[in-house]
């Protein structure tokens, strides 16, 4: 991160009433943002599954082979906060779901932890009603629609079969299911894994551009 900060301008930032107590410090707020372009160019990137033992540091030193390119790695992905846009650990999300769903647990008839409380199945966070269309070639596709609890009480199981205007045999089945506070955090952290890496050729250009961009 030092050297990152390195290619920064200066400012002049006073933090007395004096006019004459001014100090020379490092305009933190200047920011370099990738074209849109770029990052939606298939040609110019490729996906990354984030692991566990994973951080932006490490990725820039395996990919790049340099540890301090770690800002390639976050600004291609527009991630602000490595701490928080960043996927949690295993370990650290369970801390982090127990910590944020402390106060309903500790205000229920029977007093919980936050990570109970978030896999109990009386406490739902959403509803869903499933499709699932099975073709007679063994094709399945599957579609979950989020509802609202009144909708998804009146959901009845249904199994029906069709022939479609192609002579298809197709069954279509109807079932519903409900998603805890404990695996709505998971999807979300999960979701934070799949990133895109720009590609080496691009990145002695990039680097170059934005030594160039940043100082002005």
């Amino acid at each position: 991160m030092a050297r990152y900060f390195k290619y920064f301008p200066k400012t002049f930032y006073s933090h007395t009433d004096d006019a004459f107590s001014v100090d020379t410090v490092t305009n933190i707020i200047t920011r370099f943002k990738f074209e849109e372009s770029l990052k939606e160019n298939s040609a110019a990137f490729y996906s990354y599954q984030i692991k566990d033992s994973d951080t932006p540091e490490i990725i820039a030193d395996k990919y790049y082979d340099d540890p301090e390119r770690h800002w390639i790695v976050l600004l291609f992905n527009d991630i602000i906060d490595p701490q928080f846009d960043w996927p949690l650990k295993s370990d650290e999300i369970n801390e982090y779901i127990n910590k944020k769903y402390t106060a309903n647990g500790t205000s229920n008839t029977t007093i919980q932890t936050g990570l109970i409380w978030s896999l109990s199945i009386n406490n739902v966070q959403a509803y869903f009603k499933v499709i699932t269309t099975t073709g007679n070639n063994g094709t399945i596709r599957i579609e979950k629609l989020e509802i609202d609890k009144n909708t998804y009480a009146n959901v009845a199981a249904t199994t029906q079969n069709y022939v479609t205007a192609n002579s298809e045999s197709v069954t279509v089945a109807v079932t519903k299911e409900t998603r805890s506070y404990y695996d709505y955090e998971i999807e979300e952290n999960e979701k934070k894994r799949e990133i895109k890496l720009l590609k080496n050729d691009f990145v002695d250009a990039v680097e170059k551009e934005f030594k160039r961009i940043i100082a002005t």
